[in-house]
């Protein structure tokens, strides 16, 4: 089954404390169907020191999100859609919005 999020997507969340915000997928974890998102779920962490590399203090990370709370932001309707797979004549298979009907990719 082909993912409907990838890398790099522009995405907005749809639901939780973080609802309406948008930013690019960082990493997407597969096996607990979450992603974590720049910017968004943002969580304090405290750090000890880890000799010169890492200093001491709190610091803010991204925590990971459900998938189901996101949506891809199309680049040409600039809306958060649903996205669908169709094959290309050439047999390639592409994502496209379902709101505009365009191309994602």
């Amino acid at each position: 089954m082909a993912a409907k999020l990838r890398r790099d997507d522009t995405v907005q969340v749809m639901a939780g404390k973080d609802r309406g915000r948008r930013g690019e997928v960082r990493r997407i974890i597969t096996r607990s169907n979450r992603a974590i998102v720049a910017g968004v779920n943002m969580m304090k962490k405290h750090q000890r020191a880890a000799g010169d590399s890492k200093p001491s203090g709190i610091i803010e990370i991204e925590a990971p999100i459900a998938i189901a709370n996101l949506r891809v932001v199309c680049s040409s309707c600039d809306a958060a859609s649903r996205l669908g797979f169709r094959i290309l004549d050439g047999g390639r298979k592409v994502r496209f919005c379902k709101k505009c009907d365009e191309a994602i990719d």
